[in-house]
């Protein structure tokens, strides 16, 4: 290998002071430097090959020009990848790279690769979770400015990005209410987390607003799954009168609700409509008809986390920012699993 070319060979080969090259390269504001002579050293450095020693720069000003990104299964989760694909476009954006590390759910592992980011001295971290929950935010976290993802805390001093789980549930009933739905079954999860009450909320929400009463018989709570939405639709859809119309926790529910419209004889949507929530793509395009669904906005969360990291590190051009627990909307995503109700 030759020999690597460094910032006194470019000064020498543009006829400058090393200092003069190092004002260039660095891009020091307010140093008056002939325009033409900037040129020159700039075309001379190509021509050389020559590479800047970015993480002496990074010293100089203070950054790393990295961000850390730690999460518990994030990576190993094929409907929320798209949180990771958001974070990286967005640091890409400006410049900057993204360093990820998956915990597995491992709290002393997590230790490790935070201390490992720490070490490294990344600008700042999002701290991601697989699903929305309330988590215990690492002491050490404390020390550089981070920021939740899909995930919040109870100290309001933390900033995080997460889904608006009461205007997602809304909205499914809402379209369903549209249509024509007056009795609506809610297949919901068991699991205490935000997802749950927020979604519930956003049903009775839709309910109350079209003048509907809440009806707790129309509410079956089993695992998000899709045995657990194959036993859920089988007691909402057993009761007299049934439901015309069924929202699914997530679209892994609804595929169990397929099964047991199947078995019942509750034709798609002609009989029974079927919304979930989710938007995965591999079980909504499968199943037939296709799902019609709620998204939740994985790629715009993990965008939105950055910018909101970029104001807490103070990154040239961002203007710093408020701490904010911020919540984006989750869209419609309609196929062809809801239609007017039949005639009972």
């Amino acid at each position: 290998m030759g020999r690597r070319i460094g910032i006194k060979d470019v000064a020498a080969a543009a006829g400058v002071s090393v200092t003069t090259v190092s004002h260039i390269l660095n891009e020091v504001e307010g140093k008056r430097i002939n325009p033409e002579t900037r040129q020159r050293v700039i075309e001379t450095a190509h021509r050389l090959g020559y590479a800047p020693n970015g993480l002496a720069r990074g010293l100089r000003l203070k950054r790393s020009n990295t961000v850390g990104f730690v999460s518990d299964q994030i990576a190993t989760t094929p409907h929320a990848g798209r949180i990771i694909l958001g974070a990286q476009d967005a640091v890409a954006e400006h410049g900057l790279l993204l360093l990820m590390l998956n915990t597995g759910g491992d709290p002393e592992l997590e230790r490790k690769e935070i201390d490992l980011l720490l070490q490294r001295q990344v600008d700042g971290v999002l701290y991601a979770s697989m699903y929305h929950r309330v988590v215990e935010v690492p002491e050490r976290l404390r020390t550089v400015p981070t920021v939740l993802l899909d995930a919040r805390s109870d100290d309001l001093s933390m900033p995080s990005v997460v889904p608006d789980e009461v205007q997602g549930g809304y909205t499914a009933v809402r379209e369903l209410v549209r249509h024509g739905h007056r009795r609506i079954g809610f297949a919901t999860n068991v699991d205490d987390i935000p997802a749950t009450h927020g979604r519930l909320e956003g049903y009775r929400r839709a309910l109350t607003e079209a003048g509907f009463a809440h009806d707790p018989r129309l509410v079956v709570a089993e695992t998000s799954d899709a045995t657990g939405g194959y036993r859920a639709a089988l007691a909402l859809l057993r009761a007299t009168p049934r439901p015309t119309a069924l929202f699914c926790f997530a679209d892994r529910m609804a595929m169990g609700a397929y099964r047991a419209a199947a078995e019942l004889e509750l034709s798609i949507p002609a009989d029974l409509s079927v919304i979930g929530f989710d938007d995965q793509e591999l079980i909504c395009d499968g199943l037939f008809p296709g799902l019609t669904t709620v998204a939740l906005p994985h790629y715009e969360m993990g965008a939105r986390a950055v910018a909101q990291l970029l104001a807490l590190t103070g990154a040239p051009g961002r203007e710093p920012g408020p701490v904010t627990q911020e919540m984006l909307p989750c869209p419609l995503v309609a196929r062809a699993s809801v239609a007017p109700p039949p005639r009972l």
